[in-house]
């Protein structure tokens, strides 16, 4: 056991960090349309977080077929760029640093968002279960929907995507933030390569757990050239088992969990990056993460670990005290408490979250909740 503490700084990478809280990525579909525009109201949502040590965007789609969810920001486009560039500027304006989450969702997709309503594409032609995508019905109006059946890759496309990834990440450092975070995690793209329960290819991306690791690898490879391993991290969010209730889609639960999640691992430890994010299931009655996968991790990644899930300040301290994490994320809590930090510190009670405005919409439930006045309460 250490006595480290939440408060405490920490060097992520080759960064200096004032704590050990984090912002983690959190859809919230505010981008201007049309083209899925970063803005203004965007950069004002997350310069008020900026008491986090760290911050992460929430995923941002590295092309147009990389999208799921209606109004969800891109970082392939110049637009894009300039929007983005309002966001770092903002949190550089308040002297912290910022990461973009890469995301492609691959098979999580439907006709209607994709390009000349073409099929999403994926591994393997197997559609998405347990999940639901966010379309557009008109101006600010959307609906959840099934996920379409995709086309599976073919090899030649999947080597065109890992370099769509190294493009997002030259974006990313030409929208001004200070390195990227890799979505492998939530049953997205890079997700359903590792997957066995999505990809059925036969060739060198399918098959053995090694394979399927490939395009994760390549993807890892091509990114940390542009970004350098000092300014990447990777997100995953093992699922070691699950509940028939309705619950937020985590991702996909493999049949040895344990042993497809320590070789990816270790591919991490491999190419040196800055560190491994780790999303924790955090639906009611969700399962923990096992004791024994977080001692796992600690032996194999020599980097920063990262955990986010439905954590308050004593499960919190818990992970930290016992090594398994270096960092730990709020993300419900964070959205409805902009100064999430100090009211940790200080036990001040928190805002309740509006779960009718996390999804699309303005600044109402986005940049509207109140920091904690000291004043009032005196």
């Amino acid at each position: 056991m250490t006595s480290i503490s939440l408060f405490d700084p920490i060097i992520l990478g080759d960064l200096p960090l004032k704590n050990r809280i984090f912002l983690p990525p959190l859809t919230r579909c505010r981008s201007t349309q049309p083209g899925d525009i970063p803005n203004a109201l965007m950069a004002e949502y997350y310069a008020q977080r900026t008491q986090a040590g760290f911050l992460i965007t929430e995923g941002t789609q590295i092309e147009p077929r990389g999208q799921g969810y209606a109004w969800t920001p891109g970082i392939y486009s110049p637009e894009q760029i300039a929007g983005w560039k309002l966001v770092t500027d903002a949190v550089h304006a308040k002297k912290r640093p910022i990461f973009a989450q890469l995301w492609h969702v691959g098979r999580v997709s439907h006709h209607l968002l994709q390009p000349n309503h073409q099929p999403p594409i994926a591994p393997s032609a197997v559609a998405a279960t347990g999940v639901n995508v966010f379309i557009p019905t008109g101006p600010g109006t959307g609906k959840l929907v099934p996920p379409d059946t995709p086309r599976a890759l073919t090899i030649p496309e999947i080597h065109e995507l890992v370099e769509l990834y190294a493009q997002a990440a030259r974006n990313a450092l030409q929208a001004g933030f200070d390195g990227v975070e890799i979505h492998a995690a939530n049953g997205y793209l890079i997700n359903q390569f590792i997957s066995e329960r999505a990809n059925f290819r036969t060739d060198a991306y399918g098959g053995s757990l090694s394979n399927r690791l490939r395009f994760l690898r390549e993807v890892v490879e091509a990114v940390s050239a542009v970004v350098s391993p000092e300014r990447l991290g990777v997100r995953f969010s093992p699922l070691f088992s699950t509940t028939a209730e309705e619950r937020v889609y985590l991702g996909l639960l493999e049949s040895n969990p344990a042993e497809t999640y320590t070789q990816a691992v270790r591919v991490l430890a491999d190419a040196g990056i800055a560190y491994l994010s780790l999303a924790e299931a955090d639906w009611d009655n969700a399962p923990d993460m096992p004791d024994s996968f977080r001692a796992t991790v600690r032996d194999i990644f020599p980097g920063r670990i990262l955990c986010a899930g439905r954590y308050d300040k004593a499960k919190a301290d818990h992970v930290l005290q016992n090594g398994w994490a270096d960092m730990i994320g709020f993300g419900r809590k964070f959205i409805a408490n902009p100064d999430l930090p100090a009211r940790l510190q200080h036990g001040w009670p928190l805002n309740a979250i509006d779960p009718t405005t996390m999804y699309g919409g303005g600044a109402h439930g986005y940049t509207d909740y109140p920091f904690y006045n000291q004043d009032a309460k005196k």
